[in-house]
């Protein structure tokens, strides 16, 4: 992994108030560390990872019938409404429609909208507003529109 990749892991870092990130990319996993203090230094591990060694997907529990999940594509903070005080994109119980826009995860200063997969109504909300998600968090679920 370059410096630069590694640098901007690490503003990335600094950014959301983490601790700790672990990234793999190349066959290489890098680990960065920072004390609790925000300006404590961040410490960098690399080490090569064994293909052997590659963890295994872990297995999904089925999902309901006609239920569609939307999962985060990055880490970064979700945000529910377009602006701080304004109503938010969706609530439970609402109907989307495919590309309605369903929240938006703010991921190294950039908005990034997520939009949904398909007409249906919204079952479940998986994050809070203003709370960091990981890549493949669940946001939403969606049930399905029968045609």
């Amino acid at each position: 992994m370059h410096e630069q990749e590694i640098r901007t892991y690490a503003g990335l870092m600094e950014e959301l108030q983490l601790t700790g990130l672990e990234v793999e990319a190349d066959g290489v996993r890098v680990r960065l560390e920072r004390l609790h203090a925000p300006a404590a230094p961040v410490v960098v591990s690399q080490t090569p990872v064994p293909a052997a060694a590659a963890p295994a997907a872990a297995p999904k529990a089925p999902a309901e019938s006609g239920v569609v999940e939307v999962t985060s594509p990055m880490v970064g903070v979700f945000y529910s409404a377009p602006a701080e005080n304004a109503e938010p994109y969706v609530t439970v119980g609402s109907k989307v429609k495919k590309g309605d826009v369903l929240c938006i995860i703010e991921a190294m200063k950039l908005m990034n909208e997520i939009t949904a997969d398909c007409d249906g109504t919204v079952l479940d909300i998986g994050a809070g507003n203003n709370q960091v998600v990981d890549y493949g968090h669940v946001l939403f679920r969606i049930r399905k529109e029968q045609p």
